[in-house]
């Protein structure tokens, strides 16, 4: 009698264990996705208000310096003589000319000088801590590179511009990055690569980076937002939205800037902490600070997952929506505020 009951017992007992692993695995697999993708507050929805008067001249100004590097400097890399120099002239007298000493952190590549730019906004005596906002001024081969990323350079320049009178208790430093695109992308030439590991030699304290990139085309169009595999099952099919990324060892930055962004922007947006080897999650100069072991995010539209005229000659001026883009960069201001001031 006792061994058959346990004969009928056993497949029970492993049909028992099955299961229980099989719930722990869905309970583990469902909290890595909440850690993942779950943001403070909400995202805003319904209908934009009429943009502010700052927002408006804020603007104006991006659609200049946009058109400036799109359109009078264009292509602007390596192989294009001249063009690194011209633009970096240009970043130079803009930065100058809103009452900042600008910084030049010039290396060799391939027998040419290059040059990062940094200005900063000096910070209280007791905090030797840091905010770093940057992006990258030169553009992949064959493209003007309007929305990448003189987008988001023009964001750098217009933060420091409206950022000029404020005391922050944090150093904030406003860097335009060099060699950020292909061949140079994750390299030892990529400008923020060599800025970040001096930055670390120098023992500087960074406490928060934010890189701006590609930050100027949104759509309203259903379908017009696409994601790597799975994710368009969490997020928005519409590109109307903002997007902050950040990797798992960054996300206290990221919650506090998308809760910030939240409290006090009116616009959508969207958050992710996820392995920096995800498709589009490494790719900006945030991911150099990465691997300083500094908390870095970007800031992006999503780029190749929206931008339909991402890396190509069609990347112009006329695609980018200076009036959302503006929005953006107002609530990416009240972020660095916030972040200078903990």
């Amino acid at each position: 009698m006792f061994e058959h009951a346990g004969e009928s017992a056993g497949p029970n007992w492993k049909l028992w264990l099955l299961l229980t692993a099989t719930l722990v695995a869905l309970v583990g697999t469902l909290v890595w996705i909440l850690r993942t993708t779950h943001m403070p507050l909400k995202s805003f929805t319904g209908q934009l208000a009429p943009l502010t008067t700052e927002e408006a001249e804020t603007s104006q100004r991006l659609s200049q310096h946009v058109q400036f590097l799109s359109e009078t400097v264009g292509e602007r890399n390596l192989l294009k003589a001249g063009t690194l120099e011209a633009a970096a002239d240009y970043l130079k007298t803009s930065l100058e000319q809103a009452g900042y000493a600008v910084t030049e952190q010039s290396y060799s590549v391939q027998n040419h000088q290059v040059r990062n730019l940094e200005v900063k906004l000096v910070g209280s005596k007791n905090s030797s801590e840091t905010v770093v906002v940057g992006a990258h001024y030169d553009s992949v081969q064959g493209s003007p590179g309007a929305n990448d990323n003189a987008s988001g350079v023009a964001a750098v320049l217009e933060l420091a511009h409206l950022l000029r009178g404020f005391t922050p208790r944090k150093t904030i430093r406003f860097v335009l990055f060099v060699n950020e695109e292909p061949p140079y992308f994750q390299t030892e030439s990529m400008g923020s690569v060599v800025y970040a590991k001096q930055l670390h030699a120098d023992h500087v304290p960074v406490s928060a980076m934010i890189s701006l990139e590609t930050i100027g085309y949104y759509s309203d169009a259903q379908g017009s937002q696409k994601y790597p595999d799975l994710l368009d099952l969490l997020y928005p099919k519409r590109g109307n939205f903002i997007g902050f990324v950040g990797n798992p060892s960054s996300r206290g930055l990221l919650h506090a800037v998308v809760r910030r962004f939240r409290e006090t922007t009116r616009f959508p947006s969207e958050g992710i902490a996820a392995p920096e080897q995800w498709p589009g999650v490494g790719w900006s100069d945030h991911w150099s600070f990465w691997q300083e072991n500094y908390p870095a995010i970007m800031v992006t539209d999503t780029a190749p997952f929206r931008y339909p005229y991402y890396h190509t000659a069609h990347d112009t001026a006329n695609h980018v929506d200076f009036a959302r883009m503006s929005r953006v960069v107002c609530g990416v201001r009240r972020i660095v505020e916030s972040l200078s001031a903990d």
